[in-house]
């Protein structure tokens, strides 16, 4: 062997040398990392389960709004939480899929949908407050809807909507091109093949993205803030046109108060919405994992 050839095969070593310290180090970085934001995570839900969980009696379930900690209860936030989050899923599912399903079969590859996928992608990235200003104005005032369940599930349906339309797309590329082909084989029409075909094998996709979709949703304050979800409500809602108000105003209004009862009122209602997060959460995954074992077998 040449010198020269020498000096380049003592360069690729140090090069492959550097390359695995380099790999190993950012391997420790992310574990360090990793394990500082779960372990912050678990310290702040230890707290919030050490000083909410005594309170979490029947009581608290069935108890309305009191200026007195001790007697405060969640049913009107609660059921205000199970309208909003029924009315958004009622609204968002049906508009979301159409909406996907149109783009991602009718429309051309050409600039107008090129300009929609990437309008579509920035709506599902802009603040939720934004969504609580344009909620304000058209529902509550231009509709006039007033304060009503109705309007904060309508603005909560535009700011979960490009997600649904998202899911719905990514479910519908995933179904093998094969049965689509198969299907105009038969001399089904393209209608036909997206309903009887495309549509029944995405739907598990497009329903775990909706529940995902959803329980983002339940968890917002900001934008119910905006237009006017009420932190004090003493009587539970009957109608998708009453004032309401949610966990998360809830949560907020006690979180507010300088009394420590309420901050452990707080932490009680803490843990119930992150049940309900965890519940649409671990439904989303499980309908998820069935479809991918339909589609393996």
């Amino acid at each position: 062997m040449t010198p020269i050839t020498n000096i380049f095969t003592l360069i690729e070593r140090l090069e492959s040398w550097f390359e695995k310290q380099r790999k190993g180090s950012f391997a420790v970085y992310g574990l360090i990392f990793t394990l500082l934001v779960v372990g912050i995570v678990l310290a702040l839900f230890l707290y919030v389960s050490l000083a909410g969980y005594p309170r979490l009696d029947r009581d608290f379930f069935t108890g309305y709004a009191s200026r007195i900690p001790e007697k405060a209860g969640i049913l009107p936030a609660f059921l205000g939480t199970i309208w909003v989050l029924c009315l958004v899923a009622f609204i968002s599912f049906p508009l979301g899929v159409a909406a996907g399903i149109h783009l991602e079969k009718y429309v051309q590859n050409d600039r107008l949908s090129r300009f929609l996928e990437v309008n579509i992608l920035n709506l599902a990235g802009i603040p939720s407050v934004v969504y609580g200003l344009l909620g304000l104005q058209f529902f509550v005032r231009s509709m006039g809807l007033g304060e009503s369940i109705l309007a904060a599930s309508l603005t909560l349906s535009l700011m979960v909507l490009p997600l649904v339309i998202i899911s719905t797309r990514e479910a519908l590329r995933m179904v093998p091109n094969i049965h689509i082909e198969a299907a105009y084989a038969l001399g089904a029409s393209k209608w036909q093949t997206i309903w009887l075909q495309a549509l029944p094998q995405a739907l598990p996709g497009i329903v775990s993205g909706t529940v995902l979709a959803v329980s983002r949703a339940i968890g917002e304050a900001a934008p119910l803030l905006v237009i006017g979800a009420l932190a004090f409500v003493p009587f539970a809602p009957a109608s998708i046109f009453d004032y309401f108000t949610v966990l998360p105003v809830q949560i907020f209004f006690w979180l507010s108060k300088p009394q420590n009862s309420f901050l452990v009122n707080a932490s009680a209602a803490i843990l119930v919405l992150l049940s309900i997060t965890l519940f649409l959460n671990l439904l989303a995954v499980g309908i998820r994992e069935r479809w991918h074992k339909r589609i393996k077998s």
